[in-house]
């Protein structure tokens, strides 16, 4: 008889959840008809909230390779919403900034990821949401010390 996984562990929710949270975004970005697409605006959320963050380190962030996120940062600042400015401690990286023309776009995006997000934690209650969130930033900072932990065996096997 083969083996039987649960389907309702921690981990097999959070992939779903996860999944099916960005397939959501992706619609109601798509139909909000804001001018962006789901990648830009992504790409365009991370930067406002890790302002002046290097470009590798927003690909990293966001799970997606470098050049995908060139390709978004590319349209964003031809629409004059981010500019890439030099690093100052590195001078081959550049970080990337949103400009002032990026307020309204982002006030939009805000007002339809809460809107969004009001759907998708319906019936939780205000202490459910944020016990959900203090759960969620636990894992969170757990999972950043696994990678530490990972990276740092790495390199004293390498040594």
């Amino acid at each position: 008889m083969p083996v039987r996984l649960e389907t309702d562990t921690i981990g097999m929710l959070l992939t779903d959840v996860s999944r099916l949270l960005r397939g959501a975004f992706d619609r109601c970005i798509t139909a909000s008809a804001l001018g962006v697409t789901p990648g830009e605006a992504r790409a365009l959320i991370q930067v406002a909230a890790t302002e002046g963050i290097k470009q590798a380190d927003i690909a990293v962030r966001m799970g997606i390779e470098p050049m995908t996120l060139s390709t978004y940062l590319d349209r964003l600042e031809a629409l004059g919403l981010v500019e890439r400015v030099p690093d100052p401690g590195d001078r081959r990286a550049k970080n990337v900034v949103v400009t002032d023309a990026a307020d309204p776009l982002l006030l939009a995006l805000r007002s339809e990821v809460r809107t969004l997000m009001d759907q998708v934690t319906s019936g939780l209650g205000a202490q459910g949401r944020e016990a959900l969130r203090a759960s969620l930033k636990g894992l969170r900072e757990n999972l950043h010390q696994l990678d530490r932990c990972v990276s740092s065996d790495k390199k004293s096997i390498g040594e």
